[in-house]
């Protein structure tokens, strides 16, 4: 399983780290931590970026009406 930065996850989802942070304080991304310090690195799962944005996603209406 592959896992990217606050900052990729930013990036990708087309939002500022400032939301990514405060989704994960609200732990609504899950998130691996490096490290016992305050400091620690954070990782968010792709699969989980992935999901978020189907859940996310609009459908288009159905072009056959």
């Amino acid at each position: 399983m592959n896992h990217v930065t606050v900052k990729a996850a930013a990036v990708r989802l087309g939002v500022k780290e400032k939301t990514i942070r405060k989704w994960l304080a609200e732990r609504r991304l899950p998130y691996l931590k490096l490290g016992k310090a305050h400091t620690s690195s954070v990782r968010i799962p792709e699969k989980a970026i992935e999901e978020l944005i189907l859940a996310s996603t609009i459908p288009a209406l159905d072009q056959d009406r």
